[in-house]
């Protein structure tokens, strides 16, 4: 069974850091591709990161170029989102999802995506 849980999530001043993980059970990580994607309500949801299948390949959306990193360990079966130079619009749920077999920018397609997991609050406030 496929499971996904994100942790690393909490309260930072703005110009600070977190490193988010998504730790995957019940298939193997190095044949899906992961997404972070993050929502605040009453918005959709909104692509943030991924990596490619079979690949470290990685994708960002703009408003996060240069500042967040992913990269995956498939021996510990983790991705981790390193966040940095924090801002107080990067304040929601930020959640991973992975797909079987699924290559290149499409990763950033929120829709691609069959696996969720519950979500981590991250709240950038001074």
């Amino acid at each position: 069974q496929v499971q996904l849980v994100e942790s690393g999530g909490g309260l930072v001043q703005p110009g600070g850091s977190l490193r988010l993980s998504c730790a995957a059970s019940g298939f193997a990580l190095d044949y899906y591709a992961i997404g972070w994607f993050r929502q605040v309500p009453g918005k959709e949801r909104e692509e943030v990161s991924c990596i490619s299948s079979r690949s470290s390949s990685s994708y960002y959306a703009d408003s996060v170029k240069g500042r967040f990193t992913i990269s995956r360990d498939n021996a510990k079966n983790t991705v981790y989102l390193q966040m940095n130079s924090l801002k107080p619009e990067d304040t929601a749920i930020y959640y991973c999802a992975a797909q079987f077999a699924l290559y290149g920018s499409s990763c950033l397609v929120r829709g691609n995506y069959a696996y969720w997991g519950r979500g981590t609050q991250v709240t950038v406030s001074s």
